[in-house]
Order: C-alpha cells, then structure tokens, then sequence
C-alpha cells in the first residue's frame, strides 16, 4: 500500500503549501490549446488550473467541495477573468454542474485525489493526527464528521471499515479499542483517537505511525472518496469530446486500483480477447478510451526530493475515443 505517512519527518511541515504533483506530466498529457474547455476536478489550491490557464488561452472549470479552497481561489479567478469559473460541488457531479451552466463537452480533465496538504495542515479540520484537533475530516464542512462514526458505529462496522479502506490487518483491534475507550469518554479530539490507537497498535518497521491507516480509512469513509472517484470517472465519460483527455493523480492503491480498472475496462485493451484479434472483430460495446500510459507514471528523484508528498503519487492518462458513453450523467448505466 502506498499510504503516506503524515507523521514522517519528511511529509511537508504544517503550514506548507500545497505543492501541485507531477504538474508538468498532467499539463503535458492534456495538451491545452487555445480555445479549449478543460476542468480541473479538485481544484485546491488550483496548481493544475493555474498551469493550463498560463499554457494556452483556454478555459477551465474548477470544481471543489471545501468551501476553503473556493474561497482561497478568488484571486486567481481576479488574475484570469473570463477563462477560470469556479464551482461549488463534488467532482463526481461534475457533468450535471456544467451542464447547469450551458457545458457538455470539454477537451480535458485532471483530477487529483485524496486529501490536500492545506487541509492536514489545518489542525481545525481533523484530518491529522500530528496536532490535536477537533476529530472532523469532513471536506465539505457538513454532514457526518469522524467523531460522530468513531462514536455511535458498531464494532464489526468499524472494523470493517478501518480494514476495508484503510487496509489495516489489526483492523478488529483497532476497532474494539475505540468502542471500549468511547464508553469512559467519547472521542472528539484527534490526538485522543491517535493514542487509542497507537495503544493497540506497535509502529511498522517502515516508520509508518500507527494511526496512519486508521486516519485514513475514516477520512475515506467520511468522505464517500471511493464512491465519489467511480462517479467521476464516469462524468468524464460523458463529458470528454472524441480526443479529449483524462489525466488522473492517485496517491494509494485502492485509488489506482479503480482508475486502472476503469481506464482498462473502457479501454480498446480490455475489450480484445485476445491482442492478435482487431477491435473491430470484439463483439458488445465499442470502447470509450484509449490507454495513453499502461504504467502509472511516477515522480522522479528530483520532484520527491522537493515535494516528500509526491513519492506515492500514480499518474494514469486515457483519450476519449469516439464511441457513445457507457454511463449516463447521473452515474447509472445508460
């Protein structure tokens, strides 16, 4: 698994900016061009939006759910009028939300998933376990925070989920520890849950801290991120225009896991059975993409050595053929 370790003393410091990954392999794989509609999914602190805007003049629609990243992006909508529109939402609903605004077709998309570092960084938003913060991680500051799992879940449902998406193998420990700690006090600080954890749970051998993949299983849980990656996927789908591109950044394996499958199930590759035999012969729907990258692509040493966050980080980049979109708006199946 290729979780970081936001512990480690080589994960950016609190109050670093976010640092956009492997920016000029997912500028390059979109190819921006004057005239054309790109959206920039999770928009950040607008790495990627900033880099397509200044790379051709071109359109972006940036998408975000954490109110603090739309509002932080206000200057640069200042500095590029008429060619950044911001939107408030889930890039999962990316086609209806364009849609809204006259938009159903656009030449690229670039999502980057997961948390931002502004976000870890904020002790406020109880994404980390480094400083003690009110146990939230909600992304968009509104519905059913971590706190309110930890506490009221059965022990068989949290151990499934901490095992599930945070791929944790002492997941039923972990999970029995909360449900008898929350008993004598509820939890609704970070550093308590940290400690209950890291009770139950010795430190790898690869330094990664105990509370890592707990942290991370109920962020993702929160969050819907699995869920709201397989909707995204599927607004791209429909959204690209034949020769459009999709440019996706993940940073575990259970997030590359669904692109790779998506892209290769979409893809022209995993529709032939066999690779002597020629698309046209496949029988049933004609494939949506076309693999550009087979292998992820990763960052080098240089770009670890500036940006620690990067080293997990997993590029995957499909164009859009022109055959009819498997999936409708709404994510069902047309």
């Amino acid at each position: 698994m290729n979780t970081p370790d936001i512990a480690s003393p080589d994960f950016p410091s609190p109050d670093s900016p976010h640092i956009p990954v492997l920016l000029s392999e997912v500028v390059a794989a979109l190819s921006p061009r004057d005239g054309g509609v790109y959206i920039d999914g999770t928009f950040g602190a607008g790495g990627y939006t900033k880099a397509l805007l200044e790379a051709a003049d071109c359109k972006v629609w940036a998408i975000d759910r954490d109110p603090d990243a739309l509002a932080r992006g206000a200057t640069l909508v200042e500095r590029f009028p008429g060619r950044l529109h911001l939107i408030a939402g889930r890039f999962g609903d990316m086609a209806k939300l364009l849609a809204e605004h006259g938009v159903r077709n656009v030449d690229g998309i670039a999502l980057d998933i997961g948390v931002s570092s502004m976000q870890i960084d904020d002790r406020a938003r109880g994404f980390s376990f480094l400083r003690d913060g009110p146990l939230d991680m909600r992304m968009e500051r509104a519905g059913r925070s971590a706190a309110d799992v930890v506490n009221t879940l059965p022990e068989k449902d949290l151990a499934e989920i901490i095992l599930t998406f945070g791929e944790e193998k002492h997941a039923r420990r972990v999970a029995r520890a909360i449900v008898k700690a929350r008993v004598e006090r509820p939890f609704s600080r970070t550093l308590h849950l940290a400690d209950v954890i890291r009770a139950e749970v010795r430190r790898a051998h690869d330094g990664i801290d105990p509370a890592t993949r707990t942290f991370q299983a109920l962020r993702i849980y929160v969050n819907d991120e699995l869920g709201e990656l397989d909707r995204g996927l599927r607004s791209a789908e429909f959204l690209l225009r034949a020769g459009g591109m999709l440019a996706v950044v993940s940073f575990h394996s259970l997030e590359d896991r669904i692109v790779k499958t998506f892209m290769r199930t979409r893809s022209a590759e995993a529709a032939r059975p066999s690779r002597h035999m020629p698309a046209s012969a496949v029988k049933g729907a004609a494939p949506t993409f076309r693999l550009v990258t087979k292998r992820p692509t990763v960052p080098g040493d240089d770009e670890i050595a500036r940006n620690p966050r990067s080293r997990s980080a997993r590029l995957r980049v499909a164009e859009r053929t022109d055959a009819t979109a498997l999936a409708s708006v709404d994510g069902g199946l047309a």
